[in-house]
């Protein structure tokens, strides 16, 4: 398609030389992009800035309906965005087919909000009427990741506009187009008006100028605790309320009187879904010792039984990673629990950006494969004989993002549950779970304490004022 060969800063397809976005499954270019700088992120947020109280000030019923119009632009549209996804971010077509789903669902949700309620009435003496409301903050900078590119930017993204902020986005530079550009131009086509949502690709330069932009109110940061850390202190020292969402060691405890095919399914779901490309993948499936070698058989054939290949070209269950680099990465974590005592029992693999799904058992405390995140396709087994046992080792991390218990004991896994620090928390099910209207937040290295979805929404991208209102002034001593 040659109008999708390249695009400008207002997300037009325009022929222009600049930073090549490849696909990761052949490493070819999709298209040329010039990335953004700093001085394209200061103008944009001025600009955003410029329009926000108009934006703020449109009838409800107007804001409202750019968030429907927009899901069922998607809706219609969605093989376009389907196509995208998986050529750019190296999704499955199941996965990609999901994705649009979700964003449907936040568009959706979105759209009521701004007829919800967005204040209260407070008590106060005779004569007086005390009141607080929810305004907005005024323009938020949303720092998106490459994983699921279309929703972790527009599950900020729609709530933050619906509340009536103006946003700014900075998307993955690798995933700059499905993460960010079509998404601007759906929401103008869907009515959105000039000016109040903006699409800046770039590198760190232009993420930086985005934490220190004196009328950027709050940056909502989703991606590795590393750049986390950074963009905290960044944009904490200039004041703006923050909303980090960062990574996961997730824990995945399979009890004794588990179902072993059922465990086994979880198991293999959440460690090998979107190559394992995901915050909330389990990165720890601790497994009682009565069980153990039973419930690895049957995690390794799933993990052979799952086809390899390249989305865009033909059906698969697994795709590429991002890039080579993180499939190198993945093997170098293998290896280097294989040289400290674990043992790699299948795959593990990588040629280019793919990486064959592996499966580890032994992996103890004080291995780099029990202590990092894998962010790829691999299934780590660690033993445990009591429940006491399984709770020290699924706390033993810096990390306090997701959990899940699986037991025919829903009072005995509640009560491990109970005693987890992570800010989501599953029984009887695996890690991998977001339904877009639940409060999603992790804990320690896993974020900030803060949470986006859902009700949390209203917490995360609008600010308490207070009013009073008094029939007449009253005369003061002095």
């Amino acid at each position: 398609m040659r109008e999708l060969l390249d695009l400008d800063m207002e997300g037009r397809w325009v022929d222009i030389s600049g930073a090549s976005v490849l696909q990761p499954s052949t490493g070819k270019k999709l298209l040329g992009l010039r990335m953004g700088t700093a001085h394209d992120v200061n103008s944009a947020c001025d600009k955003a800035a410029e329009v926000q109280s108009n934006w703020f000030s449109l009838a409800w019923e107007e804001r409202s309906a750019v968030f429907r119009k927009a899901a069922d632009l998607l809706e219609q549209n969605a093989d376009l965005y389907i196509d995208w996804l998986v050529k750019e971010s190296g999704s499955v077509g199941a996965k990609a087919g999901f994705e649009i789903s979700i964003v449907v669902k936040v568009l959706r949700e979105s759209s009521a909000m701004p007829s919800q309620p967005a204040g209260l009435v407070l008590p106060t003496q005779s004569g007086k009427l005390s009141f607080c409301r929810r305004m907005p903050l005024g323009v938020v900078g949303v720092i998106s990741p490459f994983n699921f590119p279309m929703y972790l930017a527009m599950r900020a993204i729609a709530p933050a506009l619906a509340i009536g902020n103006t946003v700014v986005l900075k998307p993955d530079p690798r995933t700059s187009v499905s993460g960010g550009l079509l998404l601007q131009q759906l929401l103008v086509a869907a009515g959105l008006p000039e000016g109040v949502f903006h699409v800046v690709p770039g590198q760190a330069d232009a993420g930086e100028a985005l934490c220190t932009h004196p009328k950027v109110a709050m940056i909502q940061f989703t991606g590795s605790t590393a750049v986390g850390r950074k963009i905290g202190a960044l944009a904490g020292g200039h004041l703006k309320k923050l909303s980090l969402e960062l990574g996961g060691k997730n824990s995945l405890i399979i009890l004794d009187d588990a179902d072993l095919d059922i465990a086994a399914s979880n198991a293999a779901w959440s460690a090998f879904l979107h190559q394992g490309q995901i915050c909330m993948a389990s990165g720890r499936i601790l497994v009682h010792e009565s069980i153990h070698d039973q419930l690895l058989e049957r995690i390794v054939a799933k993990a052979g039984g799952l086809p390899l290949g390249d989305p865009s070209a033909s059906e698969c269950a697994i795709g590429p990673l991002i890039g080579e680099p993180q499939a190198t990465k993945a093997r170098a974590l293998v290896d280097a629990a294989v040289a400290e005592g674990a043992m790699l029992v299948t795959g593990g693999k990588n040629t280019g950006a793919f990486f064959t799904p592996a499966v580890l058992t032994g992996v103890k405390p004080g291995m780099r494969a029990f202590e990092e995140e894998f962010f790829a396709p691999v299934a780590s087994l660690t033993k445990f004989r009591t429940d006491e046992e399984a709770i020290d080792l699924a706390n033993a991390t810096e990390y306090g993002l997701s959990a899940a218990i699986i037991s025919n004991s829903t009072s005995r896994a509640l009560a491990i549950g109970e005693r987890l620090n992570t800010g989501l928390l599953h029984i009887n099910d695996q890690t991998v779970v977001d339904e877009v209207v639940n409060p999603f937040g992790g804990r320690g290295n896993s974020g900030n304490g803060t949470s986006i979805g859902g009700p949390a929404n209203w917490d995360e991208f609008s600010q308490w004022q207070w009013v009073t209102i008094k029939d007449t002034p009253i005369q003061y001593p002095f």
